[in-house]
């Protein structure tokens, strides 16, 4: 009998068991039975596969008669298998026949999955072309002993890792030189570009390596508001009631407040001074707080806002006269020193707004009188606000009142 037959035999075989296992009401069948063929049928299925997969191998030219342009074409236009289900096998199938013998063993004799199989062909192939043969065949042995503990997922993320536990010494040489790869790769995609959509707000778009990402992150967590200790989310008290404020919306809010508090005597320099941002206003609109500012990139701001950032940001005002002449340049002592801030932290412990806890490590100090109508930098007139109030304090559309507490309640206007 030839080696066809032999293979066409044991089809023929397994096909004629199953039509009697179709006779059999399985409803019927002892917990116990059900459980032991559950498994038996798991490894005939892995070996029947793996019988597949050698045939698959060695099958180049079962594509010649309709030139097919490989077995995966070949068996995804005869099978109706998908085209890429197709081409994993077929990489699989010559992993096995090829390269991970032991491997193929295991999977030859069921005590491998074909999902195992073939995370852990996967996981060999990865290993860096230098790897020395031994430590190779030590990493499928490994490997495929995992395969009686650990499901695909978990031999997946092993295999990631195979070289960290047979050679510790390798593997960290290894990811060396891996990371510094990726770091070179990070720092040349390295890029940042806007697109102002025209309605007040600009998309930034940047892709930065994952260390500058995750320093980022961190900067931009200390500016978002801690979690509340009754249990509601940071970002829900004093909003107003039912407001809640999406992480990657306090995220987008951190990052503002983080460039608002950039110290521009520690940038570089242009021309000789520091790197500043000028918000330009008439002596009208500075007193009225309507209309709007200019900076000194071109932008327009409200005059609202423009207050806003002169309260507690490094930007230098300029106040023009009638004729457009300067006025003020940016009058001394107009952001709180550290002592000042330190005494008022110890005094108001968190933001003064009427109901709101934030404390005062995330808050902001506000001029009670305006600064740009002759408010003093000194604890008199400051008073702790969270970025949130701190903006309704400079929006047009609320007023404030000072409780006898000297907290501050904010209502719309009518």
């Amino acid at each position: 009998m030839t080696t066809g037959h032999l293979v066409q035999e044991c089809g023929e075989a397994i096909a004629a068991a199953l039509d009697k296992a179709d006779a059999v009401e399985l409803l019927y069948l002892s917990p116990a039975d059900k459980a032991s063929a559950l498994v038996q049928l798991a490894r005939l299925e892995s070996r029947v596969a793996a019988t597949r997969l050698r045939l698959m191998a060695v099958a180049d030219e079962v594509t010649e008669e309709k030139g097919d342009r490989d077995v995966a074409a070949w068996c995804q236009r005869e099978l109706l298998v998908d085209r890429g289900a197709a081409r994993r096998d077929m990489t699989l199938a010559g992993a096995l026949e090829h390269r991970w013998h032991v491997l193929a063993q295991g999977h030859r004799v069921g005590e491998v999955s074909t999902a195992q199989a073939d995370v852990i062909a996967r996981a060999l192939d990865d290993l860096p072309d230098d790897t020395p043969s031994d430590i190779r065949a030590e990493a499928e042995r490994v490997l495929v002993e995992y395969a009686a503990t650990f499901a695909p997922k978990e031999l997946r993320r092993l295999g990631s890792r195979i070289l960290d536990i047979v050679a510790p010494e390798v593997g960290e040489e290894q990811e060396r030189k891996r990371l510094e790869g990726e770091e070179r790769k990070a720092r040349k995609t390295t890029s940042l570009t806007t697109r102002s959509h025209g309605d007040g707000s600009t998309t930034i778009r940047i892709r930065v390596p994952d260390a500058t990402a995750d320093r980022l992150l961190t900067y931009l967590h200390a500016w978002t508001n801690p979690r509340k200790h009754d249990g509601k989310p940071a970002g829900t008290a004093g909003t107003g009631a039912g407001t809640k404020v999406s992480y990657p919306t306090r995220l987008g809010h951190a990052f503002c407040a983080l460039l608002e508090h950039l110290d521009p005597n520690k940038l570089p320099r242009h021309g000789g001074t520091a790197t500043s941002v000028v918000v330009t206003m008439d002596y009208d609109t500075m007193i009225s707080g309507l209309g709007v500012a200019t900076t000194n990139t071109g932008g327009r701001i409200s005059a609202s806002e423009a207050r806003r950032l002169m309260c507690t940001s490094h930007v230098i005002p300029a106040v023009l006269g009638g004729k457009s002449e300067p006025l003020d340049l940016g009058r001394g002592q107009r952001l709180y020193k550290l002592g000042q801030r330190r005494a008022m932290d110890l005094r108001d412990q968190h933001c003064r707004a009427e109901g709101c806890d934030i404390p005062a490590a995330w808050c902001e100090a506000h001029h009670l009188i305006p600064w740009l109508k002759g408010g003093k930098t000194d604890l008199a007139d400051g008073i702790l606000l969270c970025s949130h109030h701190h903006h309704r304090a400079h929006d047009d559309r609320y007023l404030h009142d000072r409780l006898p507490n000297g907290d501050l309640r904010f209502h719309r206007r009518r």
